[in-house]
């Protein structure tokens, strides 16, 4: 594996290309190198890139904001957020790298939630939780039948 930085002689002795992208990594696995994902022609030009950087940053930024504030509000804000981090990483190296270590750490609950022992506790935990609500629910009607709690009078 050989690790490319900016301005840093790569193990093979060729100098990395200079685009402005910190920390590419070549990778043995199927997974792509870190870096910039802009077209060439931005990256041949300093200036350009650095705009077509800040305009990536941005568009990210406002998926993010978005995201957080679905949090709140009606509608699928981590996804939403995920979302913004993928824009980020198409330029950012910093990105690319939160969003391999999210990937990770998904595809480990997604191993540990398929897990047999883990998905009978599951379910046995969803049953036991099911069996307080019926109890809850059947204490409430034995003492106030129907009525709904706003029209209860004391």
């Amino acid at each position: 594996m050989a690790e490319w930085a900016f301005g840093e002689v790569c193990r093979s002795g060729e100098r990395s290309s200079g685009s402005g992208s910190v920390g590419r990594v070549e990778t043995e696995s199927k997974e792509r190198a870190l870096g910039s994902r802009a077209p060439h022609f931005i990256k041949s030009s300093r200036a350009l890139h650095l705009s077509w950087q800040v305009g990536v940053f941005l568009v990210g930024l406002a998926i993010v904001v978005a995201g957080v504030l679905m949090l709140a509000l009606p509608g699928p804000g981590w996804l939403v957020i995920f979302t913004g981090l993928a824009v980020w990483a198409t330029e950012f190296v910093w990105a690319q790298i939160a969003l391999r270590w999210t990937r990770h750490k998904v595809s480990e609950a997604a191993k540990r939630a398929l897990d047999p022992k883990v998905r009978r506790r599951n379910m046995l935990l969803t049953a036991i939780g099911v069996a307080v609500a019926a109890v809850l629910v059947g204490v409430y009607l034995a003492w106030y039948g129907l009525a709904m709690p706003w029209e209860i009078k004391g």
